[in-house]
């Protein structure tokens, strides 16, 4: 009997790990390879196209970056987990933030082209390594730079405008987890990181849920560093974000006491899926701190 209930549990955790594989494929989808990601802007429409890799303080990372003229800002997109740069195709493809900026998206650690697997738990390393990066494709020290973090992504540029005060103008935090506790974790996370499981797991999801076990140690050790960040600053999120909870956003107002502007937007009624549901509330605020960085003050749009 007691034989047959063990079966009975294995038969029903397989099925949860299937279904909530299924849930989260398009994300795991995003793991491009170089030719993928390529191929994505191969028409010919979208201008000069360069994907590279570059020697971080720690961990080699792949880039994409579309434009490459110093007269414009340099816009950087960091995705959340799990995920990769090709999360940020439909913008990078959108003409009007082209004719603005240059467009950078990086690979995090564990993920896509930087190391698919393999998890960078700290996020002083992983903003220490991104930043590495942008210093290396920006064009000079008066090239303006805006940072666009979704997610855990947008925990690492909050970190990055931390660490980095100099570094950032402007800076969009989407749906980001900045405060310690205000996330759901999915129950499966801990046991499917075991040892003994782990390897059932997609590569991409193997980095998320080392991430998932530390994000609360990873934000508390932030919490003295919210000073620092002097950029130009969005938070945005949806009241109904069930993954990483509205007081996220709240928490993170209360702690920018030293950004140059602040904007503090709550989509009603919207969930962690912003990058799809409100494409051109997100492509405004960019366009609004691309304002603010522009030296010639604000373009036609």
């Amino acid at each position: 009997m007691l034989r047959k209930k063990r079966y009975y549990v294995l038969f029903f955790f397989l099925l949860f790990v299937a279904y909530a594989t299924y849930r989260i494929k398009p994300l795991l989808d995003l793991q491009f390879t170089d030719q993928e990601l390529t191929a994505a802007f191969a028409s010919g429409q979208y201008g000069e196209v360069q994907l590279g890799y570059l020697e971080g303080s720690s961990r080699k990372l792949r880039y994409l970056q579309l434009g490459d003229d110093p007269g414009k800002p340099l816009l950087v997109f960091l995705h959340g987990s799990p995920a990769s740069s090709a999360f940020w195709i439909s913008l990078l493809r959108d003409s009007s933030l082209r004719a603005r900026a240059n467009l950078l998206a990086i690979d995090r650690p564990g993920y896509g082209g930087s190391g698919l697997g393999l998890p960078m738990i700290s996020v002083a390393e992983q903003a220490e390594n991104v930043a590495s990066v942008i210093q290396a494709r920006r064009q000079g020290p008066t090239q303006a730079v805006v940072l666009h973090g979704s997610s855990y992504g947008g925990t690492v540029s909050a970190r990055i405008a931390m660490d980095y005060p100099g570094l950032i103008d402007g800076l969009l935090l989407q749906s980001a987890s900045l405060a310690p506790a205000e996330e759901y974790t999915y129950w499966i996370t801990e046991p499917t990181s075991h040892w003994s499981l782990e390897w059932l797991m997609p590569a991409a999801l193997r980095t998320a849920n080392s991430e998932k076990l530390s994000h609360q140690d990873q934000l508390e050790t932030m919490a003295q560093h919210w000073e620092n960040i002097s950029a130009n600053t969005v938070i945005l999120h949806g009241t109904d974000d069930w993954l990483i909870y509205p007081p996220n956003a709240y928490f993170a107002c209360d702690q920018l006491t030293g950004a140059s502007t602040l904007v503090h937007h709550m989509v009603d009624g919207g969930q962690h899926d912003l990058i799809w549901r409100s494409p051109r509330l997100i492509r405004h605020y960019l366009h609004e701190l691309l304002d603010h960085a522009a030296p010639s003050g604000p373009a036609e749009r």
